[in-house]
């Protein structure tokens, strides 16, 4: 069993080595970043099965996707008060007893103490934190190869500058609390995959 969180920028390679990490353990995966993006579509389908199990009431899901899409199309975090409720549902919905992988939450240090909080009243802790470390440049092209309506230059860029601004205490927050993983994300998928998986054997 294992619970995990992992950080990293936009085009950092958090989704790729996520859903890889939950192959590997066979626990869900909880992308709030493909929550959302379902959600302002309105089209669940197209998600991960693992995901889509945690989604809830179309209504609640469609309601935050409407309130979120404007800070999300301006490259703005979405307010901690929405993400916090979104986790909440979905750990609470989630056949979570085997562990679980969140990808996209926390992006700040409050909603970071607060999934501490969460996850206490469930009876529950996290294991680990992994940061997928990734030079700015890298990330700016990763994301600009991808091609996303929501990806575009000036947003990408914001995603960025946010994720410096509000991340980085995230790191320390975990740090601090002797449950951060540093990984080198600017590797061959293979080889981050792989040196994530050693780290958490030796731990």
């Amino acid at each position: 069993m294992v619970r995990l969180v992992i950080l990293g920028g936009s085009g950092s390679g958090k989704s790729t080595q996520g859903q890889r990490l939950c192959r590997h353990f066979d626990i869900p995966y909880i992308s709030t970043g493909e929550i959302l993006r379902q959600a302002m579509s309105g089209d669940k389908s197209s998600l991960p099965q693992e995901t889509a199990l945690g989604l809830g009431s179309n209504s609640s899901i469609n309601n935050l996707g409407y309130y979120a899409q404007p800070f999300i199309e301006k490259g703005e975090l979405v307010p901690d008060d929405m993400m916090i409720e979104l986790i909440r549902t979905q750990l609470k919905q989630l056949d979570i007893n085997n562990g679980w992988l969140l990808e996209g939450y926390p992006r700040t240090a409050f909603q970071a103490e607060e999934l501490d909080f969460l996850l206490d009243s469930l009876g529950q802790k996290l294991d680990w934190a992994i940061y997928l470390q990734v030079p700015e440049a890298v990330m700016v092209s990763r994301c600009l190869g991808r091609s996303l309506p929501d990806e575009q230059p000036e947003i990408v860029q914001r995603r960025i500058e946010l994720f410096y601004d509000r991340t980085v205490p995230i790191l320390e927050y975990y740090d601090r609390r002797r449950r951060l993983l540093t990984i080198n994300g600017d590797q061959l998928r293979e080889v981050v995959q792989q040196n994530i998986l050693n780290l958490l054997s030796l731990t």
